[in-house]
């Protein structure tokens, strides 16, 4: 008789569009055993036909203890580029562990000819950086880290974000959309509100990019946060499709 090779165990620590093409990928796949995981900042996340969870593990020791006691074999950290912490968490528990560690790291955009941006390295100097004079400013930065915002309120602030913050700058109006939106959406948004100002993070990849094409079409300024450092791992990929190929070849299959 053939031996019946026993399902990958996988961890996928997710929230992203990436992470979300994987694991939907994986639906059905005999092949792997995956569990979804997201750190649960929004109420209504988007998950897979997966088996998921919600919520953190407790620190690296807790991801650690977690990947021993569920008979992980492979961890891939599919999280946002900004969520540096929960990357090097993972990081650290591969390595406590041993077990493998799959990094999917989408590359960080980067301006090109029209573009107006000024890279800035925290929210604070995002703040500082739209200087005194008041503006339109559009931020699309998520609903966590708004309160450097209230250091600067000469400005009007439309924010985008997928739930309601609780923190918000004064002269502020909240739009609660879930992306990705499209080029005409982009524009119509930044000449109807008359922005003079988008503050973003440089979180790279394809769905949230068209707001930069916006942007430059429309004249506006950019004030471009730069990612936070990540630890350095052995096994990285840019996208899904490279992940998918990695977890294949390693279940043993193409």
């Amino acid at each position: 008789m053939t031996a019946v090779t026993p399902p990958l165990r996988l961890l996928i620590l997710g929230g992203t569009g990436e992470a979300l093409a994987v694991a939907r990928a994986l639906e059905g796949d005999g092949r792997f055993a995956p569990v979804y995981s997201v750190a649960g900042r929004t109420r209504n996340p988007r998950l897979p036909d997966l088996p998921s969870r919600v919520g953190g593990f407790g620190g690296p020791e807790g991801l650690a203890a977690y990947l021993r006691e569920q008979g992980v074999q492979v961890l891939l950290d599919a999280t946002h580029p900004f969520a540096a912490r929960i990357s090097a968490n993972a990081a650290a528990a591969a390595r406590a562990t041993g077990v493998p560690l799959l990094a999917l790291r989408r590359p960080p955009w980067t301006p090109g000819p029209g573009d107006h941006w000024q890279m800035v390295t925290d929210m604070t100097a995002a703040a500082r950086a739209l200087g005194e004079t008041p503006r339109r400013v559009l931020l699309t930065i998520g609903q966590l880290e708004l309160a450097a915002f209230c250091q600067a309120p000469q400005h009007h602030y439309l924010v985008r974000s997928v739930e309601l913050p609780e923190i918000r700058p004064p002269r502020c109006e909240c739009l609660t959309l879930r992306g990705p939106f499209q080029l005409e959406d982009e524009l119509e948004l930044m000449r109807t509100r008359r922005i003079d100002a988008l503050v973003t993070k440089n979180s790279g990849g394809e769905a949230t990019r068209p707001k930069l094409e916006a942007a430059r079409r429309c004249g506006v300024t950019v004030i471009m946060v730069q990612r936070p450092p990540v630890p350095e791992v052995a096994q990285t990929v840019p996208g899904p499709e490279a992940a998918l190929a990695w977890l294949r070849r390693r279940a043993g299959g193409t």
